[in-house]
């Protein structure tokens, strides 16, 4: 996976990042019953999360009361949710042609702990090595908004949250603007840097707009 474009007899990897309230999960979803009414086969993942391991290594990234969890074993944590998901389920879904939809990836790494928590883009890069073993994703669909945008949607989705566990899943909300500023940052020199897998969509239209925008990147490599 990621060299060259596949055609629609291979697996298809194809990740969704951006800023926190961005509305990349909405669009992935629905891009996948697009698909699925195309007529391919999809795996919708997510990470950190995605297996159950993954789902309980999640719980304990996001949980508010872990404030004291330090930003190496933070980075360690999500590639330890990574490399399972990418052994059970990942890997096995490309082998089949299946199409992968990934709510993250190594590229949120990066910008959330690389650049935003000063670990490094080198020390990044050194455990994707051992954790994804070469696995890249085909295609990047960045949705971007502004920070201000970002900020407001994620904590007015956490306020609406009927759900008790998922309102204490905020840890990462809850950072200073500072480090939001660095994060986004990071996405747009990624995507400078790789243009052939990066495509940034423009997150501020409504759900519709959005999806056409998505729609127009993805058709051509299916």
């Amino acid at each position: 996976m990621g060299s060259g474009v596949p055609t629609a007899k291979h697996g298809l990897f194809i990740t969704f990042e951006g800023m926190d309230g961005c509305g990349k999960t909405t669009q992935l979803h629905l891009l996948a019953r697009r698909l699925r009414d195309a007529g391919r086969t999809v795996l919708e993942t997510v990470e950190p999360g995605g297996t159950p391991i993954g789902e309980q290594i999640r719980r304990i990234l996001l949980d508010n009361r872990n404030q004291e969890l330090s930003p190496t074993a933070e980075f360690l944590l999500y590639f330890a949710s990574r490399a399972q998901n990418v052994d059970q389920w990942i890997r096995p879904a490309l082998a089949r042609g299946d199409v992968v939809l990934c709510d993250r990836f190594t590229d949120s790494t990066m910008a959330y702990q690389g650049y935003g928590r000063a670990i490094g883009p080198e020390t990044v890069l050194a455990v994707d090595r051992i954790a994804c073993r070469g696995l890249k994703p085909d295609l990047t669909l960045l949705i971007d908004i502004d920070l201000e945008t970002s900020l407001a949607r994620a904590r007015a989705r956490n306020r609406e949250a009927s759900d008790p566990a998922t309102q204490s899943m905020t840890r990462m909300d809850d950072q200073a603007a500072e480090f939001y500023h660095k994060v986004r940052d990071a996405y747009w020199r990624m995507a400078q840097a790789a243009p052939d897998r990066f495509r940034i969509v423009d997150g501020r239209g409504d759900v519709a707009a959005v999806e056409s925008a998505v729609w127009s990147v993805v058709a051509p490599h299916v």
